[in-house]
């Protein structure tokens, strides 16, 4: 591969990103035409077809998914080393890219970004919703935001806000038309939101801790049943809120809605705390001022909000 393939390489992860040409190419400030001659040019080269392409949408071939696999990471530390090299001893500046889950963005990114880029309005932030666990190296990607709980080992983590817990939530309205459950066994009677995971396509199981007895502090799982089934977590606290379905969420997502009096929580005695959220990156990375002035400003804001 050539010095000047470089670009087309970096054309191509994007459109596998956007699974878009016309996405891709607003992102990059070129036209479609052009990227799709970029991309022609690459296929070309590389003698291999490496995009699947109709009018509707654009897929990875066999052998596109295995080079992006492969050219993924190495862009990936290039783009750090070059970033690290020309902010070495600088203010941070470039652009800070950060994937995390949707409900870390609406209750905790979203709300601090205004105040981060006025104080750094030489940084640009790109942000990715990324409700699955995320290859930070191989997505380009500065850092994420995840709980605790599903961290790999080898990255360096930086807590945010502390412990969280969970909440079952309901609308006064489905209270009182359905009664409150007082023991998790007794949700198999209510109709309660079913959660299904991006990465596995599982359905997640409602957790819940028992609160005393010889039991006491051991996690347990329930399967719940009801009429709304989503990987959507806005829907699911609408649903809660609408009185479809009770809801299973971090209590962070619902904090609004309990003090305006839209939800009310049950089984608060059933759901302690748990590790919370982190910030993370993977270890072998040096921190970028850029990445460094976004966790002092995320943990000052925390502090403040609190």
């Amino acid at each position: 591969m050539r010095p000047d393939d470089t670009p087309a390489l970096r054309a191509f992860r994007l459109i596998a990103r956007h699974g878009s040409f016309t996405r891709a190419a607003a992102a990059l400030g070129v036209t479609p035409s052009a990227l799709s001659q970029t991309l022609r040019q690459l296929e070309e080269h590389v003698g291999v077809r490496l995009l699947h392409r109709t009018t509707r949408k654009v897929g990875l071939t066999e052998a596109g998914l295995t080079f992006l696999e492969r050219i993924a990471p190495a862009l990936g530390e290039i783009d750090a080393a070059v970033d690290a090299l020309r902010q070495h001893g600088a203010r941070p500046a470039g652009t800070l890219r950060i994937a995390v889950p949707q409900m870390v963005l609406d209750h905790l990114v979203a709300p601090a970004l205004a105040g981060f880029l006025r104080q750094w309005p030489e940084l640009k932030v790109d942000v990715q919703v990324e409700n699955r666990l995320t290859d930070l190296v191989g997505g380009g990607f500065d850092a994420g935001i995840r709980l605790g709980e599903r961290l790999a080992r080898d990255m360096v983590a930086i807590p945010l806000g502390g412990p969280q817990r969970a909440v079952v939530v309901g609308s006064p309205d489905y209270f009182a038309r359905h009664g409150r459950p007082r023991h998790p066994q007794e949700l198999t009677a209510h109709a309660c939101l079913r959660y299904r995971f991006d990465s596995s396509g599982a359905i997640y199981r409602w957790e819940f801790a028992h609160p005393s007895g010889a039991s006491r502090g051991q996690w347990f799982e329930l399967d719940v049943d009801g009429p709304i089934t989503t990987n959507d977590p806005t829907l699911a606290v609408r649903a809660a809120i609408d009185g479809l379905a009770l809801t299973h969420m971090v209590e962070i997502s619902v904090r609004t809605a309990l003090a305006e009096g839209r939800l009310e929580s049950v089984l608060d005695d059933w759901l302690p705390p748990f590790d919370g959220f982190y910030l993370y990156y993977p270890s072998r990375l040096q921190v970028p001022p850029k990445l460094r002035a976004f966790i002092e400003h995320l943990r000052q804001y925390i502090a403040d909000d609190h």
